[in-house]
């Protein structure tokens, strides 16, 4: 087994009017398991199974009801250190697209092509004229692959200039180019970096000290990959689209957005049986048992789970992302229950027997 370090809300909490309203930039209030509607004894399991089964867990995190109550971290990660996002970054970018459309910047309807004209081929496609914002974010904006940025001078241009085959809106492709071309528009349209531009309108509100976000050459903020952030971060963020945008009394984000964004826009698939099959939003995958996620290279996931009024946080490094969510579909998704259960001690010290055992083994 592998070595970690496992944090456990055991203590609950007396909960006033000022409590419930956390103040801007503390952290989410803990809980334990049962106060909350959920079994200790099968967070046990889950922990045991994502030990056994997952190569390599980073850290884990529960919350039920705004709470959290369970937290992990596998040595030597910590909960203090921020983790490579890959492209869970996306939904972030998405979320700063639904802010600047609340604000009146731009559209999901606005044609790309007219938002970059400088950096247009000579003679653009009928393809690429129609392409627009919303396929930016539904990833079907008609290319067959993804334009290789790496290895370009420009980013925005190198897009522009790559072979659109299929009519926009029609053919689902995964591509990470698409969303670096929306960071690309928010800074257009607001004169800032996304990074920048997110930071009083939601890293702040959430408490989220310091973000970090990878550029292009042209100082553009990655978009689809490239941001760092503390896996209580990423727990805040579910939880605020669980919230429907609402944090601390402040409309942070569109209800008409967290809709949008995470629910079906198109289909990338029929097996029932895979994640990853269940339709595509404005760069939130939609998930099987009513659930929808941002998820990134090597296993890291913001789970919500809006039936059980729940959010897991996850971070890791895997090759089988699939097997790390069957794990959490698994163990955990039989162990919430609509009201609170029993304090249930001898669950709790068995947990607890649990943890000192993984922190004194590999």
């Amino acid at each position: 087994m592998k070595k970690f370090v496992l944090l456990v809300g055991l203590f609950a909490l007396a909960l006033s009017p000022f409590n419930l309203a956390l103040a801007q930039g503390d952290p989410l209030q803990r809980s334990t398991p049962e106060s909350q509607g959920v079994s200790s004894a099968q967070i046990a399991k889950y922990l045991e199974a994502a030990n056994e089964q997952v190569d390599s867990m980073h850290s884990f995190m529960l919350v039920r009801h705004g709470k959290v109550i369970a937290e992990a971290w596998w040595a030597p990660q910590s909960a203090e250190q921020p983790h490579v996002l890959w492209s869970l970054s996306k939904s972030f970018t998405s979320t700063a697209v639904g802010i600047a459309v609340a604000e009146g910047k731009l559209s999901v309807d606005d044609r790309v092509l007219e938002l970059f004209p400088e950096d247009a081929p000579q003679n653009p496609s009928a393809n690429l004229q129609a392409m627009r914002v919303r396929d930016l974010l539904t990833m079907s904006t008609g290319h067959q692959d993804e334009v290789n940025l790496r290895e370009a001078e420009h980013w925005t241009k190198a897009f522009m200039n790559h072979p659109v085959p299929h009519k926009p809106g029609t053919h689902f492709q995964y591509n990470t180019p698409a969303t670096y071309m929306l960071s690309a528009i928010v800074q257009k349209v607001s004169g800032q970096t996304v990074l920048d531009y997110l930071r009083p309108r939601l890293f702040e509100p959430l408490g989220i000290a310091a973000p970090r976000w990878d550029e292009s050459p042209q100082g553009i903020s990655i978009g689809g990959y490239g941001l760092y952030l503390c896996t209580e971060d990423i727990a805040k963020f579910g939880q605020l689209y669980l919230q429907q945008g609402h944090w601390n009394g402040q409309q942070l984000v569109p209800e008409s957005w967290i809709e949008q964004a995470t629910s079906k826009q198109v289909s990338n698939g029929s097996d029932p049986d895979r994640d990853w099959d269940q339709g595509y939003g404005f760069q939130f995958w939609r998930c099987r048992f009513g659930a929808y996620r941002g998820d990134g290279k090597d296993g890291q996931f913001c789970v919500v789970l809006p039936e059980q009024d729940a959010v897991i946080a996850i971070t890791a490094n895997t090759r089988d992302m699939q097997a790390e969510l069957n794990v959490v579909w698994e163990k955990l998704k039989s162990a919430f229950h609509d009201s609170p259960l029993p304090e249930d001690p001898d669950a709790q010290r068995k947990l607890s027997e649990l943890i000192e055992t993984l922190k004194a083994t590999r």
